[in-house]
Parts: C-alpha cells; sequence; structure tokens
C-alpha cells in the first residue's frame, strides 16, 4: 500500500531524543529515512533497559531508518554527508548551534547545492538569542517554558513526567514545520516557491506553546498559574479521585450537562439543580466542595464500577492506566496500537503502533531499529560512490 511520504528522502543528523524522534513520524509514513550516526553509535542504543546490549528503546524510535555510520569531525566525513544531501528533501538536526556551521554542514552551505532542502534544527534555545549557546535538553525546556512549574502539589517541590516530553514536542512542532515548508515548496501542482528554508524549532519554546492562556492570564491580573495537585485550574470539576479499591479515576465533566448528569448518577440531583453551579465559573467557587462530593462517592465503589457508571451515564473517566493495563487493553488491542515485531534475533517485542491513522494511506513498521552501519554501503553507493571508495573511507574510519 501506498505511503504519503515515499519519494522523500530524509537526512537524520540528530541523536538521541528530539531529532530521532522527529525522524521517527517521517520513516514510518514512506520516506527514506537516512540516520547519519557517529562511528561508535548514537548513545541511546546504550540507553534503558538493554536486550543483547541494545536499548529496547532503540528499536522504537528508529524503526524504518537506514543506519549510515560517518564522522562528521572529520572533513571526508563531512563531504561524505554534502554528497548524500544533494538530492535530498530534508535534513533533521539537534546540536547545538554552529556546530553544523563549524563542520561546513550549515544551511547555506547545503543549500547552495540544493536550493529545495528544507532544514529542520531542533535546539534548547534557538538559533537566536542570548542564550542560543547554552546546552538545553528536554529537562530545561519544561523547566524553562513553564511545565514544571505548574507540575505537582503546592506544599511540595515541582515534578517532572518520567517521560522526555519536552523532546518529544519540540519534535512535533518541527514535524508540522517541515510538512508546511515542504507544502510551500511544492504547493499548486509544484508551482510552489520551489525553495526550501529553516525551521528553528527551541525545546523551551515548544513547551511554552502548551501554557494555554496563562501569560495573558498573568499579564492582565498578575496572577502566576501555580501547582495544583491533581486539578485543572479554574476548570471545575477535572480531578482524579480514590476509588474503594484504592485506584485512581480521572473524572471531567466540566461541561455543564456532563456536570449535571454526573451529579445526578451520584445522588446529587440537589447540586444538579443548582443554580449557583450551572456553569463553570460558579463550580469553580466551590471546587473543593464538588471534589469532596465526588470523592466520597468514588470511595465507595471499585473503580471498574466507578468508569462504568460514569460511561452509561456518558460522563468521560477512566482509571489511570499503567503499562501493564495499556499491554492487555482491548481498546488499545483494537486500534493495532500494541504492535509485535521480530527482532534480528528473532525474539518477539511488543512494540507501540503507528500515530497518526491515515485511512488510505496509513503508516507501517518495516523494521525495527537498524544494526549500527547497517545500510552504510548501500546508501554510498546509491550516491555514486565506488566499493574501492567505500572501502577506502571505511579503513580510515571515515565510515
Amino acid at each position: 500500500m501506498t505511503k504519503p511520504l515515499e519519494g522523500l528522502k530524509v537526512i537524520e543528523l540528530g541523536q538521541l531524543i528530539a531529532g530521532p524522534f522527529a525522524g521517527k513520524f517521517f520513516s514510518e509514513f514512506g520516506a527514506e529515512v537516512i540516520k547519519i550516526e557517529p562511528p561508535q553509535g548514537d548513545p541511546l542504543r546504550k540507553w534503558r533497559k538493554l536486550h543483547r546490549g541494545t536499548s529496547l528503546w532503540w528499536y522504537v524510535q528508529n524503526r524504518n531508518k537506514k543506519s549510515v555510520t560517518v564522522d562528521l569531525r572529520a572533513p571526508e566525513g563531512q563531504e561524505v554527508v554534502r554528497r548524500i544531501a544533494r538530492d535530498a528533501d530534508v535534513v533533521i538536526e539537534n546540536f547545538r548551534p554552529g556546530t553544523l556551521e563549524k563542520w561546513g554542514l550549515g544551511y547555506a552551505r547545503l543549500a547552495a547545492e540544493n536550493p529545495g532542502l528544507v532544514m529542520l534544527r531542533l535546539s534548547g534555545f534557538g538559533q537566536t538569542g542570548p542564550y542560543r549557546d547554552l546546552a538545553g535538553f528536554g529537562a530545561i525546556g519544561e523547566s524553562m517554558g513553564g511545565l514544571r512549574y505548574v507540575t505537582g502539589f503546592p506544599d511540595r517541590p515541582p515534578v517532572r513526567p518520567n517521560l522526555s516530553l519536552g523532546d518529544a514536542l519540540a519534535s512535533l512542532h518541527g514535524v508540522v514545520g517541515v510538512m508546511m515548508a515542504l507544502h510551500h515548496r511544492n504547493a499548486n501542482g509544484g508551482r510552489g516557491s520551489g525553495r526550501g528554508q529553516v525551521i528553528d524549532v527551541a525545546l523551551y519554546e515548544a513547551v511554552f506553546n502548551m501554557m494555554e492562556g496563562a501569560l495573558p492570564e498573568y499579564d492582565l491580573f498578575g496572577e502566576a498559574r501555580e501547582r495544583t495537585g491533581s486539578n485543572l485550574t479554574g476548570i471545575v470539576p477535572s480531578n482524579t479521585y480514590l476509588t474503594r479499591d484504592a485506584q485512581h479515576v480521572v473524572i471531567g465533566a466540566n461541561a455543564d450537562s456532563i456536570f449535571k448528569r454526573l451529579m445526578k448518577v451520584i445522588g446529587r440531583e440537589d447540586l444538579a439543580a443548582d443554580p449557583s453551579l450551572a456553569d463553570n465559573a460558579g463550580r469553580a467557587e466551590r471546587g473543593e466542595e464538588l471534589d469532596a462530593v465526588i470523592g466520597e462517592w468514588t470511595a465507595t465503589h471499585d473503580a471498574d464500577e466507578v468508569v462504568g457508571t460514569l460511561n452509561a451515564a456518558q460522563v468521560p473517566s477512566g482509571k489511570i492506566y499503567s503499562m501493564a493495563d495499556i499491554a492487555r487493553d482491548a481498546h488499545y488491542l483494537a486500534r493495532d496500537m500494541i504492535r509485535q515485531v521480530r527482532l534480528k534475533d528473532g525474539t518477539p517485542l511488543k512494540v507501540p503502533g503507528i500515530v497518526p491513522k491515515l485511512s488510505a494511506t496509513p503508516g507501517d513498521i518495516e523494521w525495527s531499529g537498524p544494526e549500527l552501519g547497517e545500510h552504510t554501503a548501500a546508501v554510498l553507493a546509491a550516491q555514486g560512490y565506488s566499493a574501492s571508495e567505500i572501502a577506502g573511507l571505511k579503513e580510515r574510519r571515515v565510515i
């Protein structure tokens, strides 16, 4: 089946998380993604849980990609990349600003030979500004973008999600930017600008873009949104409640009609009919009272009963899933979100399915993360390198 990005050539120069996560989207939907790794490999190959020396995360983050080893610090290695980039559509990179320019791989240099090239640049603080040269990981982006400050309970230090959320948000913004740039280049039946451009994504800005109305609230009222635990500031009721079997259930009944249905199903028709609770503004003033009422009801029922009852009443609710819950959930399975691949040694491995789902040209998993340098010779041969040239580069440890 045809995939939507077939024919697109993407070079991925990034390591670890933000750049490769962006590259993953392109590879899943048919683009040829050539991952340029240092001869020692992307450090992600050794992160977290390993199977026979390779990270299980690696097999998800780098599926469908081609691994080509190149020493970017060597002039010959830089020329290899320039040669591969001559007919590429996209370059993804997440080095510190100025690094590619130092290696002769900046956008101006590459676009001189390939004017249609689109470059996605992911960095902690962007390509300009007083912080551009500072090191910045996803954790710093989450902190300086405002997310960490509002996450957690008011009497405790800010907490982080046990995930690289800042990197993922930056990657998603980057993918959107690349697709817009490609559309601009190719629009109107190929009569677009014909020229590429640079997409500059800073991790902290991607996080900041998710901060809703927090800035204008501060500007107009002088109020900085604070940590409020498991609820959502000013949106009532939307919280996490403890059940009789010591599980946690999230209930979101902040729409006016849904609130009334919730109150009726828990036996509080008096609150459903209370005119002071008819809209969110009124409910926000009595948030603690309403949370206590709902919590009293959930405490007398098991989690499955709570969710079943609320689903029947069309009140949004759900248990807080662990990965064990996800792996066996019927809806995940029905939506093909739990896929099984086989590693090269024959080991079966469950991995996440493809998101988003396209009806006519869906993405797929062709292979799991490649062996280090698995495609080096084939990719270089496709660029016109002879067998003897490839052997020489390998002998000189350029590839």
